[in-house]
Parts: structure tokens; C-alpha cells; sequence
């Protein structure tokens, strides 16, 4: 065995075996496997092949809605169900609290939203919803319609064909140089010095009142910081939120997007309709004048494809949480220490909940509680639902309308298929043959 790696072992290995010191016959059913591993080679070759619903559902079927075992070296108990999805989201800090596997929270950082619990939680939640709230976002419209417009002129027109930070994000957090883990912590401290820097000019321009307090998100942060003269969010958690806000309004964002041009791409009928609604809202419209949000509230149909395709493939497979305390759940006793993880994928297509779930169907959304709560968890829910929600769904829609008005597409491949990466990735990414319309109102 590698010397380095038998080092790592010796030292884990004492924290395993206190993490896993309780031995009550009331812990969920299941095995943790081998010491340090348990699992964790098992699950991220589930991710990798695209066999990680059928890898959750072999455990349901094994052991129930509530089983242990162990990923990235950490004990865990996977909880499965709308009731336990509800459970997550909503308990109390003082039983459940943040924090997600060691190799997301060192790359992402640890005064990131999705690390912080209780008073911390709902400070910076705070902060962060004062720029995504919708009268903020309202003034961002027409922004995000001018930025979508330049990329689709560079990066679209005069082309015939187009393919459509995260490495290391979920892997086995050993820090040595050929590592994924270790490529990503090294990705961090570069985005993180680009951060940095971004802060200090910010800072400048409004000691200088050169800029104004929504200009951006960095600037609304520190805008914030300044009021009372208190300081409210701390420049680490601006650093590690802006980092998180990154991935979730880029990443996520671009992986949803690919798989609804896919979509459109090989669903006619659903093609048909968005195109429909989106040139009615066109021709509403003079040449070259921008989209404003009463235009997207007009977009019904789309958000409901987009939310039916969030239902099937969700970017983030689920959420984990840390138990704070020793606790009881469905006569299980969940030991403190533990990781505790719900996946959203699996109450998603859970056939009690969406019937056929295999099935895409738009329509299971045209009613406002399409879904009982907590089924439909792709933005989370309860007071950890995703404040950056009502962004994605400005930046769908904007970016949908002026594909659909502006392009035709087909896919240059049947095959597409895709594994996670931990989001689902493409493995020949997914190249289309696009051809421009010739006559779009909304074109410049």
C-alpha cells in the first residue's frame, strides 16, 4: 500500500471508530462497511454510471426508508420519503445541522449557506435575500436579457454546431497532488484571490460612492456589511457565498439548461408548444426591445416544462445535514456526529407521489401545489428552499425564449447518455446542429 495513504488511514481511523463507538441495537439496519471506505467506492461508481436511483433503490428495497452506511468517511443514515425530506428541511438546528461531506465544504468553504446552522443560518440568508428577492431581481430582467443576448451572438450565430470549478467537489478528501480533491482546493484559492481582489475594488468604489448598493452581488453584500456601522456578513462568508452562488447560478444552471435543450430537441410536441407561447410573447414585442418581468409571467407553459424536467433529472442529487445531538426518528436512534442525507431524485420519481413517474408530463404542474410538500424538493424546501430559486427561474426563461425564437436544433447524437459528477454531465457532452430563423421580433 502507498505510504501516504496507509499515513491517511492511521490517522482517520481513530475518528471513525469514535464516530462509530455506539453499538445500540436501535440504529438503523444496515452495514458501514469497511473502516474509512464503507461505501464511498460503491456510491460514487453508482454517480459515475448513471446507477445511482437504482443504487438507492436496491437500499430501500434491502432495508426500508431508513437505513445506515457509510460515504466519504463519515457514518451516515439515509432517510428516504416525503416525510423524511420534510424532516430535513425544517428541523431544528439543535438536531439537525448543516454540513456537507469534508471534500464540498473545503472546496466550497465553510461560512457558505449550505455549511451554516441556526442564528448564522438565518444572518446570512438574510443577507443573501435582500439581492435575490423578487422586487430586486425585477430590476435584473432586463440585465440578464442584454448578458444572454451577447452570449448567443458570440457564442450561437454563424455557427453550424455547439457543445453545450466543479472537480474534486465530491470525491475522497485526501490532499495529495494527483487527486481530484487536490485540483479543486487548488481552483478555490484562485477563485478566491479573484474574490478578494473583487472586494477591496468594491469597497473602494463605494467609499468613493462610485457605485450603488444593488449594483451586484458583492456590492449588495458589503452594502449591507456597512449599515449601523455593524458588520453583518464577514468578507470569508462573502468570499465562500459568492463561491456557492457561483456554482448554483453557473453550474446548475448550465446543466438544467443542456438537458431542456435536449428536451426540445427530441420531444416535438413539448417543442411545439414552448416555441408557441414564446413567439406570442415575441411578437408582442418591438425589434430589439428587451423582455420585462410581466413577459415572464406570461411564460407558463415553459416554467412548467422546466420544472417537469427539474422533477427527472434534478442538478443536485439531495442534501446532507449532521446530527447535532444524539435523536430519535422513526424509532431509530440516529447518533450524534452522524451525517444524515435525503436524495431528491428518489421522491421525485416515487410512483406514489408522481404517478408515471417515467413519464414526462408538464401538466402534473398547472396546478400552485402541483405536489404535497416536500415531494417536489429540486429548490429544497421549508426555510432551506434555494433563495436563489426565483434567479434560475428568470435566467430559464430568458434564456429559453430567445432559443426557441431565434434557433432550430437537433441533436447530432441519439446516444446522450450521462452520468453524475457530481451533477449530470454528458460524457461526449452534448453536441446539436443549430440552424437561426430567419424573421425573430425580439432579435437586435
Amino acid at each position: 500500500m502507498n505510504s501516504a495513504i496507509y499515513f491517511t488511514l492511521i490517522l482517520i481511523l481513530p475518528l471513525y471508530l469514535i464516530l462509530t463507538r455506539k453499538t445500540s441495537q436501535k440504529l438503523p439496519p444496515g452495514s458501514l462497511g469497511l473502516p474509512v471506505v464503507g461505501q464511498t467506492l460503491s456510491f460514487l461508481h453508482a454517480l459515475h454510471t448513471n446507477r445511482i436511483e437504482k443504487w438507492f433503490q436496491d437500499r430501500i428495497r434491502k432495508y426500508g426508508q431508513i437505513s445506515k452506511l457509510s460515504i466519504f468517511g463519515t457514518p451516515t443514515v439515509f432517510l428516504h420519503g416525503q416525510a423524511a425530506n420534510k424532516f430535513v428541511y425544517t428541523c431544528d438546528g439543535n438536531i439537525l445541522g448543516n454540513q456537507q461531506p469534508s471534500s464540498i465544504r473545503r472546496i466550497c468553504g465553510e461560512k457558505n449557506i449550505t455549511e451554516l446552522s441556526g442564528d448564522d443560518h438565518k444572518r446570512v440568508r438574510g443577507v443573501l435575500a435582500s439581492f435575490l428577492k423578487p422586487e430586486v431581481l425585477k430590476q435584473y430582467v432586463v440585465k440578464m436579457d442584454e448578458e444572454i443576448r451577447k452570449h448567443l451572438q458570440m457564442h450561437w450565430h454563424g455557427k453550424e454546431k455547439v457543445v453545450d470549478m466543479m472537480d474534486g467537489i465530491v470525491s475522497i478528501p485526501i490532499n495529495f497532488p494527483f487527486t481530484r480533491f487536490n485540483h479543486g482546493l487548488k481552483a478555490r484559492a484562485k477563485i478566491k484571490a479573484m474574490i478578494m481582489d473583487l472586494i477591496y475594488e468594491k469597497k473602494a468604489a463605494l467609499k468613493q460612492q462610485t457605485a450603488f448598493p444593488q449594483q451586484d452581488f458583492i456590492t449588495c453584500l458589503l452594502s449591507t456589511q456597512s449599515k449601523s456601522n455593524l458588520i453583518v456578513i464577514s468578507d470569508e462568508e462573502i468570499v465562500d457565498n459568492t463561491i456557492i452562488i457561483m456554482i448554483a447560478g453557473h453550474d446548475t444552471s448550465s446543466v438544467f439548461l443542456t438537458f431542456l435543450v435536449r428536451l426540445l430537441a427530441s420531444d416535438p410536441s413539448v417543442c411545439a408548444s414552448v416555441v408557441q407561447e414564446q413567439e406570442e410573447i415575441a411578437k408582442s414585442k418591438a425589434p430589439g426591445e428587451l423582455l420585462t418581468w410581466d413577459d415572464l409571467a406570461k411564460m407558463k407553459y415553459t416554467w412548467r416544462v422546466a420544472l417537469e424536467t427539474l422533477r427527472m433529472t434534478p442538478p443536485l442529487l439531495g442534501t446532507f445535514r449532521k446530527a447535532v445531538r444524539d435523536f430519535e426518528y422513526e424509532g431509530y436512534i440516529i447518533p450524534k456526529g452522524w451525517q444524515v442525507m435525503s436524495v431528491a431524485c428518489m421522491t421525485h420519481m416515487d410512483e406514489q407521489i408522481f404517478p408515471e413517474p417515467s413519464k414526462f408530463d408538464p401538466t402534473r404542474f398547472e396546478k400552485q401545489a402541483a405536489a404535497a410538500p416536500f415531494s417536489f424538493v429540486a429548490f429544497g424546501g421549508g426555510p432551506r428552499m434555494c433563495p436563489e430559486n426565483e434567479f434560475a427561474r428568470i435566467e430559464t426563461l430568458v434564456t429559453v425564449h430567445y432559443l426557441v425564437t431565434q434557433f432550430t436544433w437537433k441533436l447530432c447524437s441519439t446516444g446522450s447518455s450521462f452520468s453524475r459528477d457530481p451533477m449530470p454531465v454528458f460524457k461526449e457532452g452534448l453536441p446539436i446542429e443549430i440552424k437561426p430563423k430567419t424573421c425573430v421580433a425580439t432579435a437586435n
